[in-house]
């Protein structure tokens, strides 16, 4: 099938599909006049790339994890690097929700604190401040 119909059948644009491509997560064969030909494989293939993008993970990632896929939604088998690989994406997905969870609260903070008067309205320290929370508000702005 040519990329149009895997486009149709996927739900994903022909655009995407080249990015694919291009990731290295899709290779079609090429015909004698270089079109770009698609097996049935493929249309399971470009599903199991989505369901990996949707739970967060790159295509760099991705690109490693597809060896180890089997069915559209997919089923990741025990390949000998994946459980490292899943491990570190879970760790840094920690990571980013911590720092997501610390700017919460610094906002939190600054909203509960803020006086709507006068043009020092919301600071009662100077930078760098620590609070009670230990969270050094004025460090994170400089950064």
């Amino acid at each position: 099938m040519r990329i149009g119909e895997l486009a149709r059948l996927t739900g994903v644009s022909t655009r995407l599909l080249r990015y694919y491509e291009e990731q290295g997560l899709l290779r079609p064969d090429r015909t004698a006049a270089g079109y770009r030909e698609y097996g049935e494989e493929d249309t399971v293939r470009v599903w199991q790339i989505r369901s990996l993008l949707s739970a967060g993970l790159s295509t760099r990632v991705i690109a490693e994890l597809l060896p180890c896929a089997t069915g559209p939604v997919p089923v990741l088998e025990a390949c000998p690097e994946l459980l490292a690989i899943l491990r570190g994406e879970l760790a840094d997905l920690d990571s980013r929700i911590e720092d997501l969870s610390r700017s919460r609260r610094a906002l939190s903070h600054y909203l509960a604190t803020a006086r709507d008067s006068g043009p020092d309205h919301g600071r009662q320290h100077g930078p760098g401040h620590r609070h009670d929370d230990g969270h050094d508000y004025g460090e994170e702005q400089a950064a």
